[in-house]
């Protein structure tokens, strides 16, 4: 039986979020510690879209490519374990004197949001696979 069917997309897509939030919380903590850096552009790393889009495309029944060398047909989405995300500039509206473009305040904000929702992933991760080892218990 494969794994996929056995536990379905919801873990698949919460492991993926998991991923990438904390490659997203490494980007922000490196925009921290450069926060003085003369000429740094602040990174961050954009997923939700594309996390989005290969969900849906999971939905329509779609095939799928079974192998990382096969050709995906044209039109259809992104499997979930193939998004990455995108790295994106995000500077400050207006920088420093020495053109930094960190904000600590915007960049703090940031991190906490994430780490929220890196949380609320683990938190939901937890949730599914208690459900799993009670229902494998019998209970």
């Amino acid at each position: 039986m494969p794994v996929d069917s056995m536990f379905g997309t919801t873990i698949n897509v919460l492991a993926k979020a998991v991923d990438l939030r904390a490659r997203n919380h490494t980007m922000i903590s490196a925009n921290l510690a450069n926060a003085e850096t003369p000429n740094y552009t602040p990174k961050a790393l954009s997923f939700e879209k594309e996390l989005g889009t290969a969900l849906k495309g999971n939905k329509t029944g779609s095939p799928a490519t079974t192998h990382p060398r096969h050709i995906p047909l044209k039109g259809q989405a992104a499997s979930v374990q193939s998004v990455e995300g995108t790295v994106i500039e995000t500077p400050a509206p207006t920088p420093g004197r020495d053109n930094n473009g960190v904000e600590l305040e915007a960049e703090m904000s940031r991190m906490a949001e994430n780490q929220i929702m890196y949380n609320a992933s683990i938190q939901i991760l937890t949730k599914k696979f208690e459900g799993m080892k009670y229902a494998i218990k019998g209970q």
